[in-house]
This record gives structure tokens, C-alpha cells and sequence, in this order.
């Protein structure tokens, strides 16, 4: 009995002992006196310190999974916020047989995010691994350097016990994989698949990485202002990198329909091909692509076999908060469209070009704003890799005003011409008193090939 209260005793304070250099430590400070005041202790201690009442388990009630008894999760480090946050952060891992980069993943998502951005923001992290030694070792790691983190609810490391799982063994070799990497990737979507269930009432929105990738400076920003371009839309997945599970967006309502989905087809194919077929089945045809990518693969060794996996995303840029407005707006054209490629797959945010047939001059690309605007910056990219002869031979770029009841403004000042397919213009808040209405590109010269508009990007600024 004493034995116990000491130890009670002892524990309490040691947290009283964090929440005190919580409070008053600086979480930019380069030597975090948290993950000081943890180092050298046995990692059982580290949980123990963090997680006073041992490792928790959550059970999660997955009656609408009709396949599935209720999982319940053994909470390593963490406690689930109170209230929903706009953003989750999911990632599963496991024992590599080479390579370790689940520490620098996290390091990457907290350090590119403003104190702002991070209460908007909780990581979870499923340790999946079938060591359980490993899977403790990895979580007082954790825990040592992203103490404050977890301590401020941000960070959750959870772990499905094995006796959840379906049979591993025996299973179909579609695509003629060899037995090891069919177990492995079978494994690996009922992995995720309790990693979204999980997770499914934490936030507003769920994003999927892997555990070996860089992240954007203000990531959650940038995905906030691509959520707000598609405003109205019923998308299923956004996605903001073109690499495996890296990147995916999805609404948290959806989430159980999607761990259902991989626990359903766990061993017929991998968890990337999965995903596609639950978007199409959600009746999103094409991609939602947003450029630049907001995360980067930065693992050399795979976490099936240590195999050398040197895949990169050449669209991924470190600082993406350049990103431009693109206002709401009406686009019109008095080109001849080929096939789908409309006039709004150039000015959406995500990826795809509008393509038109016969560009002759006087032809015209107009855009109309719902509401006046300021604009002081517009840049357009013309053409495409697939099809570099496409682009604008000769253009105009006019700002409108004084808009009619047509679609279309009566009074038009030109602010720049193009130049081998390309054209921006900076300080154009500066070019008309007052707001803009419309943005037109107008061809000045006839061209036998037809014209790709690869992006209409344009930044305004508050005033009217």
C-alpha cells in the first residue's frame, strides 16, 4: 500500500513537474526543458510520466462496420481533445528494415506550423507494428521529444491489438505478388483502415501521409484556402501530392464508410488502388490535384523489405503560401472547347488546363467576378509538357471595369503583353482607381496550333 501512494506521489509530481516547465517553456525553443527533463529515462517511465494512468484503451463502437466486432484501441500517449479540430493528421507505422523516419515526419508537420495553425491540428499515429516491445520503445521516443505536444493534446500514438485483425495468412496472390508482399499490404490497409475508424470524430477533416515525408510551410493554411475554392462542390478526396497515400484529404464523416471499405477489400489489391475505387464510387470521376504539392517523400528505404524507394514529387514546394485568390468568378471564352477541357479547369486551384480549338486574334478568355476586386498580381502559363506547341503566340492581358448587363465589362486598359506563353504582372493595384471586374486575355494574332491555359493565378488585396 505505502509503496503504491509513493509511487502515485512520485508520479503526480513529475507531472505537476512537466506542466510547470509546459507553462512556461517556450515551444520554439531550440532545447524543448521538457524533452531535456525526459532524456536517459527507461522508455516505460517516459509513458508512464506522460500517461499517468498506463496506456488507456479507447473503445470505439464500429456497429455501422457490420463486418467488425467494437476494436479497442490501447492509447500509448495522448488524450483526444475535447472539441473537434478542423484538421487531423493520420499516419500508420511499422519496423523498417532499414531507415527510421517517423521523427522527423512529425518534427516536419509541427515546425511548418504557426502556434495558430497547430490548435487547429492533432496528429495521430498508429504504431502497427506486431513487436510490441518496438511499438513501446518507439512511443517513449516519441513522447521524450514531443512531450509538450502531447501534453497540449496534439499529438495521439495509439496501437490496434493483433486480435483484431483479420487472418494474414493464406491469403488471395492477385497480381501474382508473392505471398510476403500480399500479407504485407493486406496488413497495411487494415493498419490504416483502424487508423481512420480511430479518428473518424477527432476533426472536421482527415489528412492521410506516410511517416517518411517533409511538409510545406503552413500546410493547414493552404489547405484551408484549397477547401474554400471548392466551396459547394460534393468532392470526395483533394489531394495535395501526386505519391501513393501521401496527401489525401477527406471529410471525417467519411471516414467510416472508407475504413469499412479497406477492411472489405483488405487483401484484393494495395491501399492506393483502394482509394481510387472509393472516390469513384463516391461518384468523383477525375483527380483534384492541387498545386504545389504540400508534402515531399523524403524515405530512401521502403517499409516493405528495406527495398530503395527514391519516388519524388517534382510539384512539391517548401514554401507554399504563395498560393493565389482566384476570387469567385464566371468564366467565358469565345474559343471552340475541346472535348472537357473547360474554361475553369485553368482557373481552379487544382490540376488540369483548358484547351480551345482555332485561337484566331480577337479570340477571348474572359473572367467575371462576382464581386469587385483589388488585383495587384496575375499570372498566366500557357501550353503544357504533352503538348509544348500549344501556347500563346501573341496576347494581351486587360484588366475590366464598369461591368453591363452582359457577361462582360465595356471598358478594358491593357497592363501586359505575353512572352513566349507566359505573362505576370505585379502592382496592377496601382494600374485603375478602383476595383476590378473582369480579367480578359485577348489573342492578338492568328495561330494554327490550338491554345492550352495550363493556370489563370491571380493575388488581390483588402480595400475596395
Amino acid at each position: 500500500m505505502r509503496c503504491s501512494l509513493k509511487r502515485s506521489l512520485t508520479v503526480l509530481l513529475a507531472v505537476s513537474f512537466l506542466l510547470l516547465l509546459l507553462l512556461h517553456g517556450s515551444s520554439r525553443q531550440e532545447q524543448d526543458p521538457l524533452e531535456v527533463q525526459l532524456r536517459g529515462l527507461a522508455p516505460d517511465t517516459i509513458l508512464q510520466l506522460l500517461q499517468p494512468g498506463g496506456a488507456q484503451h479507447i473503445l470505439r463502437d464500429t456497429a455501422e462496420l457490420s463486418a467488425l466486432h467494437n476494436i479497442s484501441y490501447q492509447l500509448l500517449a495522448g488524450s483526444p481533445a475535447p472539441r473537434k479540430k478542423f484538421l487531423a493528421v493520420g499516419m500508420a507505422s511499422v519496423q523498417r528494415p532499414r531507415g527510421f523516419y517517423l521523427l522527423a515526419t512529425l518534427q516536419s508537420l509541427f515546425s511548418q506550423s504557426t502556434e495558430e495553425e497547430l490548435q487547429e491540428m492533432v496528429v495521430v499515429v498508429h504504431l502497427a507494428d506486431t513487436d510490441p516491445g518496438w511499438n513501446v520503445r518507439v512511443a517513449a521516443t516519441i513522447a521524450q521529444k514531443f512531450a509538450r505536444h502531447i501534453l497540449l493534446g496534439r499529438l495521439l500514438l495509439i496501437h490496434a491489438p493483433p486480435e483484431f485483425y483479420p487472418t494474414l495468412e493464406g491469403l488471395k496472390r492477385n497480381f501474382n505478388d508473392a505471398e510476403e508482399r500480399v500479407r504485407f499490404r493486406s496488413k497495411q490497409n487494415v493498419d490504416y483502415a483502424f487508423l481512420l475508424a480511430f479518428a473518424a470524430n477527432l476533426s472536421s477533416y482527415y489528412l492521410m501521409i506516410e511517416d517518411d515525408v517533409w511538409s510545406a510551410r503552413s500546410f493547414l493554411t493552404s489547405i484551408r484556402r484549397a477547401l474554400a475554392s471548392q466551396e459547394g462542390s460534393s468532392w470526395a478526396t483533394l489531394e495535395f501530392s501526386k505519391l501513393g497515400y501521401i496527401g489525401k484529404l477527406y471529410r471525417s464523416s467519411d471516414l467510416p464508410r472508407l475504413a469499412h471499405f479497406l477492411l472489405l477489400f483488405y487483401q484484393e489489391m494495395p491501399c492506393d488502388w483502394l482509394l481510387v475505387h472509393f472516390r469513384q464510387l463516391l461518384t468523383q470521376k477525375d483527380v483534384i490535384r492541387f498545386k504545389p504539392s504540400l508534402f515531399q517523400h523524403m524515405g530512401l528505404y521502403s517499409s516493405f523489405q528495406g527495398t530503395v524507394n527514391r519516388l519524388k514529387d517534382e510539384d512539391f514546394q517548401a514554401d507554399a503560401l504563395d498560393l493565389p485568390d482566384n476570387p469567385p468568378a464566371s468564366l467565358y471564352t469565345s474559343m471552340s472547347i475541346f472535348e472537357n477541357y473547360e474554361p475553369l479547369k485553368a482557373y481552379s486551384l487544382a490540376q488540369g488546363y483548358f484547351w480551345g480549338k482555332d485561337p484566331a486574334a480577337g479570340s477571348t478568355f474572359t473572367i467575371v467576378f462576382q464581386q469587385p476586386v483589388r488585383v495587384r498580381r496575375v499570372r498566366v502559363r500557357t501550353g503544357s509538357a504533352e503538348r509544348p506547341g500549344d501556347f500563346l503566340r501573341a496576347g494581351l492581358l486587360e484588366l475590366g471595369q464598369r461591368r453591363d448587363r452582359s457577361r462582360d465589362c465595356s471598358s478594358y486598359v491593357p497592363v501586359g503583353s505575353f512572352k513566349k506563353g507566359t505573362l505576370e504582372q505585379q502592382g496592377l493595384e496601382s494600374v485603375l482607381p478602383g476595383p476590378v471586374e473582369c480579367v480578359r486575355i485577348r489573342v492578338t494574332q492568328d495561330q494554327s496550333e490550338w491554345l492550352i491555359i495550363q493556370s489563370i493565378d491571380i493575388w488581390t488585396t483588402a480595400g475596395n
